[in-house]
């Protein structure tokens, strides 16, 4: 399968770091090669350039374009959410342009649906640029909505977290992780079994509704793994959100860190990186402490795309840039998140060793392949309301 040599790239990256650290639907259509024929969608390749002292810089050029749109607008980006937050001032305050975010909780579908619903339309409603589950890149292309850009950094890349004409690419990844809110709830769950324990009534939420959210759908996968199922199996996970619900355990709503904090939603299933950036702004108050289950680990790759309709088309490119850069994988790596060209980071020497001893010793989790990650999508989108029932929303 297309995955295999990225599952046994990113597994290598694991067993760096622990030995460093103790020393957003459907199956993809079939592909298309290139958007919808009204839509003119240049495709503009930066080669790797490597800059000698007083050189001109190799991308002043898209640089002053970007300026001259003077706009980037981005869509389903949290602050909280791998260090977004700085990572957007960064690139604010070193570019000088204006980002225009949109609906920071919106799911990978809703990002998707966006550039659907804006395909006619550039005003501020039309997103730029995507950030989403790895199962919605070739969905995307085959639809024609996402157009190719190749970022300076493509080589260091791994072939098997990009798209090959350069329609998408992975940005980072992290694990499936319990964030619980030890005021509320003392007794931490350690494993996806304990959640159905009676204590938990009213307590455990997902981080998105799983008919559109890729977190969501991928947690329902995750709980397959520690439930009899496979990466090739993930019913039992439906079955097991069926049990929580009928137990009175999950909370119909669509955590995030506020809900936790509050204990509206004292335990939530999010990737490390949230829960991890989760208890920095918490700052104790709440208590809080963050679990990786001891079965069912499930690691999710994200990736980025730049929309076939965006309007600040340059801007999105050196967005793209700006986060394939060194300074922007590292600016990610501080929320947590394991960047996708960490490797090549780690052999260069280039990341601060504090940021490496931060990360949690995720060793065992798995890598679906795309193809299992489409099966699984495919399984949980469609039966989710007849095998659970539980309508997920965001909170009032």
């Amino acid at each position: 399968m297309r995955n295999n040599k990225f599952v046994y790239y990113l597994l290598a990256v694991l067993v760096t770091a622990a030995i460093l650290m103790s020393a957003c639907g459907a199956p993809s259509a079939p592909e298309t090669s290139a958007p919808p024929p009204d839509v003119e969608v240049p495709e503009v390749t930066v080669p790797p350039v490597v800059v000698e002292p007083g050189a001109a810089d190799p991308l002043a050029d898209l640089v002053t374009a970007a300026q001259t749109e003077g706009t980037l607008t981005t869509i389903a980006l949290p602050h909280d959410w791998c260090n977004y937050g700085e990572v957007i001032e960064a690139f604010k305050a070193k570019y000088n342009i204006e980002v225009n975010e949109l609906n920071p909780d919106a799911g990978s579908g809703d990002e998707v649906e966006a550039i659907k619903a804006n395909k006619d339309n550039t005003g501020p409603q039309a997103p730029d640029v995507i950030d989403v589950g790895f199962s919605f890149g070739d969905s995307s292309k085959a639809e024609g909505l996402i157009q190719p850009y190749k970022v300076s950094t493509w080589d260091s890349i791994p072939d098997d977290a990009k798209d090959a004409e350069g329609y998408w690419y992975g940005d980072y990844y992290g694990v499936l992780a319990f964030l619980v809110n030890t005021d509320v709830q003392p007794d931490v769950p350690q494993d996806w079994a304990d959640l159905l324990d009676p204590k938990y009534n009213g307590q455990v939420a997902l981080s998105g509704d799983p008919r559109t959210s890729n977190q969501a759908i991928q947690s329902v996968f995750a709980a397959s793994l520690a439930n009899g199922g496979s990466l090739d199996d993930a019913q039992p996970g439906l079955d097991f959100f069926a049990d929580l619900n009928t137990a009175g355990n999950l909370v119909p709503l669509i955590a995030n860190n506020g809900l936790v904090a509050t204990g509206e939603t004292p335990v939530r299933i999010t990737w490390d990186y949230n829960a991890l950036a989760a208890i920095d702004s918490f700052e104790g108050n709440p208590k809080a402490e963050v679990v990786i289950p001891a079965t069912g680990r499930f690691a999710g790759v994200y990736v980025q795309a730049i929309s076939a309709y965006a309007p600040h088309p340059n801007a999105a490119k050196l967005w793209m840039e700006f986060l394939y850069s060194d300074e922007g994988q590292t600016l990610w790596m501080k929320g947590y998140c394991h960047p996708i060209r960490e490797a090549d980071m780690r052999e260069r020497g280039v990341v601060p060793a504090d940021l490496l001893e931060k990360l949690p010793d995720v060793s065992g989790a798995v890598f679906p392949t795309l193809d299992q990650l489409n099966a699984a999508k495919e399984l949980i989108v469609a039966n989710w309301d007849s095998t659970v029932g539980a309508d997920v929303q965001a909170a009032p």
